[in-house]
Parts: C-alpha cells; structure tokens; sequence
C-alpha cells in the first residue's frame, strides 16, 4: 500500500546568469524530492540548450528519507544530459550527508564535476572559473 503524505521539508530555486542557485532545508520526504525534481526542471529548462552550472546551500538541508535517492539520481542524469556542468555544493563538513549526497550524486561523468567546499566564495570562485557567473547583484549571500 502506497500513501501520499503532504511534501516535509523546503527548498528555493532561482536563475542567476548562467547558474541555478538552489537552497535546500528541512528533512525530505518523497514528495518534496518529487516537488523539487519537477520545479527544478522546470527551471533548468530555459537553461538545457546551453551549458550551466549549479551552486546549492545544503547547511540547512537534514537529510532525507530513502525514497528520495532514486528521485535525485533521475534528477542528476536529467540535468547531465540538459547542459549542467559544474556543482557547487555548499555545506559544512558533515560525514552523515557527505554519504547520503553521495549515494544520490555522481562526483563525474564526461564533463560533469561536482565539488563541495564549506564555504560560499570558494564555491562561486570554483564556478567562476569554469566560465559559471552570477548575475552582479547576486555575487554573494543569495537570499532565501
């Protein structure tokens, strides 16, 4: 037997230039990572023609339920095979997500490459220099 439960946890998504920008909080459960898969591409998509990078804040992200690794593993090919290039993922040092981001997300493929730095400039720097920019006004402490 299968239930829906309402979506547990939270996210924001936006487009700075050439980079999704992605805060992610709360503990998941499916829904939201079902909710936050389809927003996602539905943001991405302007972006699919073109290459892009992705910087995500996960400090306040708790984790999820195991129903929501199979969801973020379509979402990370999807996104592979639309033009994402680089991510940023920003987080304090944490073994217990470090595994579970892990399990979910590929470090390469081809020309995808994912980081994880534990602060925010070394993540915009690290995207920089790939050719992934923020838009002037968005260069650091992207509000929720």
């Amino acid at each position: 037997m299968s239930f829906n439960f309402p979506p547990h946890g939270t996210y924001s998504l936006k487009i700075s230039n050439n980079i999704i920008v992605a805060r992610l909080a709360g503990s998941w459960n499916k829904e939201c990572a079902q909710n936050y898969a389809q927003d996602f591409k539905s943001t991405a998509h302007p972006l699919s023609h073109q290459s892009w990078g992705h910087l995500v804040y996960l400090d306040d992200w708790g984790l999820g339920v195991p129903e929501i690794t199979p969801i973020i593993q379509e979402l990370v090919d999807w996104c592979t095979h639309n033009g994402l290039k680089k991510s940023a993922q920003i987080y304090c040092q944490s073994m217990t997500k470090r595994y579970s981001l892990d399990k979910m997300i590929i470090d390469r493929c081809d020309d995808f490459e994912r980081q994880i730095f534990a602060d925010e400039l070394s993540a915009i720097s690290w995207l920089d220099l790939s050719g992934f920019t923020l838009s002037p006004s968005n260069e650091s402490s992207v509000p929720v």
